[in-house]
Order: structure tokens, then C-alpha cells, then sequence
């Protein structure tokens, strides 16, 4: 029993056709056609990416973790002890650090438009994410629909057959009662 997408979409999405989005009729055509929609989104993601993506994304895991962070925090100590105690006749960079004021501003300012590009990409992959998620979500409930119908329609031909061998026996019972005497009947 092959359905069209207009009568699927007044159906089961109590919506004309026309109102439909094309995510909405891509739904219901591959609810049609009885093919999956989901779809690797990592791997779709991945495919889309150019090395600077990448770099940046790699950046920014590294410049996001604790092990980065513990590590410079560490790299500062040793800077700050080594000028201000070991290296105090010959610091290369005395307090107030000047040197190292300059090397910290130049990496936040490389750092900080290298991660904002990383989660830029990353609020389009989960809006991306979530698009998908809706497309199966909306398929599922259609298929659901659908078994619903299925079983409905199972149940009503169950029925038919019930009463058409209610009505068989009732014939059957009438036939055997005609055929009794009238003192053999029941009260």
C-alpha cells in the first residue's frame, strides 16, 4: 500500500503539503521510499574541514586543557624564579618582565582568534547536530505512525474474521436448535 507524500503529510503531520519544509518532505519521502536518513555526522564534519581547521581545532583542545594550563603555569615559575633569583646579576628579562608581558600578550593575541574560530565551527557542527537530530526524531515518530496504522488495521481485519465466524456459528447454532424438539429447548 503505497502512500504519496501529500496524503502521508495530511496524515501523519496533520499539515498541508505545501507548508512542509524540505527537510520535513525529505522526512516523509524516505519514509516513502523506506530508506534511513541517519548519517555519520562526525565523518560528514571531518570531510568538510581544511587544514586550518584542523589546526585551529587542535590549538584550541590543547589551549583548553589542564595539562596546558599546569604547564605554563609551571613555564611562569621558572621564568619568575630564574630572572628574579638565580639570573639576578644577569637577568635577560628583569622584574617587572617586560620580555615576558610581550611574549604573553603576542600568544593571547594569536590564541584567542584561533579558538573563537574553533567554536564558531563547533556551534555550526551542533546546530548541524541538531537538524539531524530533529530529521530522525521526525522519522521515527512517522514510523511509529505507521505501525500504529499497521496493527490497527491487523486488529480490524481480526475483527471481520471474528464476527464472520460468530456469524457462522450462530448459523450453525440456529441449524441445530430448529432441529430440536420443542420440549427438548431450554428454559
Amino acid at each position: 500500500m503505497q502512500k504519496s507524500l501529500a496524503e502521508i503529510a495530511r496524515r501523519w503531520l496533520t499539515r498541508k503539503p505545501e507548508s512542509l519544509s524540505e527537510t520535513e518532505k525529505g522526512v516523509l519521502q524516505s519514509a516513502i521510499d523506506r530508506r534511513t536518513i541517519s548519517r555519520d555526522i562526525n565523518a560528514v564534519h571531518e570531510h568538510g574541514m581544511s587544514t586550518g581547521d584542523r589546526i585551529a581545532d587542535s590549538i584550541a583542545r590543547v589551549g583548553g586543557s589542564w595539562s596546558f594550563i599546569i604547564t605554563f603555569l609551571v613555564f611562569l615559575a621558572i621564568w619568575t624564579i630564574g630572572n628574579t633569583v638565580l639570573l639576578s646579576v644577569e637577568a635577560f628579562d628583569p622584574y617587572p618582565f617586560i620580555f615576558l608581558n610581550l611574549v604573553l600578550s603576542m600568544i593571547a593575541a594569536l590564541q584567542a582568534p584561533v579558538i573563537m574560530m574553533s567554536q564558531n565551527r563547533q556551534s555550526e557542527r551542533d546546530r548541524i547536530d541538531a537538524a539531524h537530530d530533529y530529521e530522525v526524531n521526525l522519522k521515527a515518530e512517522i514510523e511509529i505512525m505507521a505501525l500504529h496504522e499497521k496493527f490497527d488495521d491487523i486488529r480490524h481485519q481480526d475483527i471481520l474474521v471474528m464476527r464472520e465466524e460468530m456469524a457462522t456459528l450462530r448459523a450453525v447454532l440456529e441449524r441445530i436448535e430448529s432441529r430440536l424438539p420443542e420440549t427438548g429447548r431450554p428454559a
